[in-house]
């Protein structure tokens, strides 16, 4: 599966239009704009792969993404990370941070070696990973993340950063990865079902000759 099919079919080709592509690992949209869509979603620990995805909450929104690029590209980070070596309060703050949401993420699955996300708990160097904690887990959680949302503009107030066409004709994308999916599955079904045939029938087999050579 690319998502869980708990979220609603508008969601997923919301996220699919605001990322260019068919979610992977969606759990759930785990906070909402203003405007209406998603802007962070929350990613399985797990792609369906296997392959490990230690970035829980994925923020979506291609206009506060921009604006929190224009942060970073600004010197943000840098003067983040200078302050938690000097300012122990803050520290303990952002090592809390990194503690929810570690606790967060093992509540799903627990990726062993891998760290939270974002620098944490001793830097920073992704404001995108932490706005994205801020907004899923509410103020107050990611001192760091709280304070890049404060910095931002309403990047909701021109209105949605996907238009209904972009969500319409993204919502055709995952109907068509849907299908591929599904009809992937029942080719492995098929392929499980012929072989557990033959392994029935050659033990069948096996039992008769058995059979046969006891009682000759």
């Amino acid at each position: 599966m690319t998502e869980n099919p708990t979220v609603p079919d508008q969601d997923v080709a919301a996220i699919a239009a605001q990322l260019g592509r068919v979610p992977r690992g969606l759990r759930g949209v785990a906070h909402r704009c203003p405007c209406g869509n998603p802007d962070v979603v929350e990613t399985a620990p797990r792609l369906p792969d296997g392959t490990p995805f230690p970035t829980l909450y994925y923020l979506t929104c291609p206009k506060a993404a921009s604006l929190i690029g224009t942060l970073e590209a600004d010197g943000v980070m840098k003067d983040q990370t200078a302050r938690l070596a000097e300012d122990p309060e803050l520290a303990a703050a952002y090592q809390k941070a990194h503690e929810d949401y570690i606790a967060r993420r093992d509540a799903i699955e627990v990726l062993e070696g891998f760290p939270s996300a974002g620098g944490m708990p001793d830097r920073v160097k992704c404001l995108h990973v932490l706005v994205g904690h801020s907004l899923a887990a509410g103020p107050g959680v990611n001192p760091l993340g709280d304070e890049a949302i404060g910095m931002l503009e309403d990047w909701w107030a021109k209105g949605p950063c996907v238009s209904p066409e972009e969500v319409e004709a993204a919502g055709g994308r995952v109907a068509r990865n849907r299908a591929k999916a599904q009809d992937h599955a029942a080719v492995i079904a098929a392929k499980e079902q012929l072989a557990a045939e033959r392994a029935a029938k050659r033990a069948e087999a096996e039992a008769e000759a058995e059979q046969t050579g006891e009682s000759e």
